[in-house]
């Protein structure tokens, strides 16, 4: 009677099924400074809403990594709306996309400059598009120049994926915007961006274009490059290698190329990352993250 019991034990177990490992969580982002407000260096300044919308759908669609999340600055509130409609026509998935507008120091919105016809683009924003429409945003100021332009975060959570991404663009380093010795305001900023950024039981993804050289590229200024050590002792970037804390350049001007723009990322997930071949569109170049938690 034992031997039948026994072996009818062992035939259980030949003849379960196997173990399913838990599925892992995938998250595609990109980040690209779009440069449509007020620089008539890039070709997007004084596109209209269609066009800047179908630029940004491009992107979205025609590179490796198909993103989820889409991080956008120096991108024009009132092309929100044709970005939504495009990003859905183009994909086929549910996108909602909100921005937070930059303002003076006075409060003033800074508005973009008008398209090619003379019609009102809105102002200047941070944006971010979140292919769900189970998704909440939050909006968050960042210490900031008291003479020149607010800069802020906006942080998306994404319920289905029980993600938290945060997009910004931080102060220029420029002699009118966080010029001083040592960085303070960026500094500030990267700092208050890693705190906005966790979320307790979600998965963190956060970047955009920071405004500073990675710590170790040996390019750009000291305090800088100081400034955003934190977010890498905390996280792993998009395009390291190894223990280097550098990356491919996603920026261009005056002859000069250098890397300004981020996805941070857990050190626990896996991660694939991807930077867009140079483009005239813009002096800065897309970079997307995917990532496995």
């Amino acid at each position: 009677m034992k031997a039948v019991v026994l072996a009818g034990a062992i035939a259980a177990v030949l003849l379960a099924p196997p173990a399913v490992a838990e599925a892992r969580t995938a998250l595609a982002v990109m980040t690209w400074n779009v440069c449509a407000g007020t620089n008539a260096a890039c070709l997007l300044y004084r596109a209209d809403p269609q066009q800047l919308a179908q630029k940004v759908g491009d992107y979205a669609v025609n590179q490796p990594i198909k993103p989820d999340v889409i991080f956008l600055q120096e991108f024009c509130t009132g092309a929100d709306r044709a970005l939504e409609l495009g990003l859905r026509q183009r994909t086929g998935r549910a996108w909602t996309v909100r921005s937070v507008a930059l303002t003076s120091n006075t409060g003033v919105p800074y508005a973009c400059h008008p398209d090619k016809l003379g019609r009102s683009r809105g102002n200047q924003s941070v944006t971010v598009a979140v292919a769900s429409g189970k998704v909440s945003f939050q909006s968050h100021p960042l210490s900031s120049p008291s003479w020149y332009v607010k800069r802020a975060v906006l942080c998306a959570t994404i319920t289905g994926k029980r993600a938290h991404v945060c997009g910004t663009h931080l102060s220029a380093g420029t002699q009118y915007d966080d010029g001083q010795p040592g960085a303070p305001y960026r500094t500030k900023q990267i700092k208050e961006l890693i705190a906005l950024a966790a979320k307790p039981g979600h998965h963190t993804v956060f970047g955009g274009d920071l405004n500073v050289s990675p710590p170790g590229s040996g390019y750009g200024s000291a305090a800088g490059r100081r400034a955003v050590v934190p977010a890498y002792q905390a996280y792993r970037e998009c395009d390291q290698r190894g223990g280097s804390r550098t990356g491919r350049w996603t920026h261009s001007s005056g002859g000069k190329r250098k890397k300004l723009d981020y996805l941070f990322a857990p050190k626990s997930s896996s991660r694939q990352c991807h930077v867009a071949p140079p483009t005239s569109l813009s002096d800065h170049r897309p970079v997307y993250l995917k990532v496995r938690y």
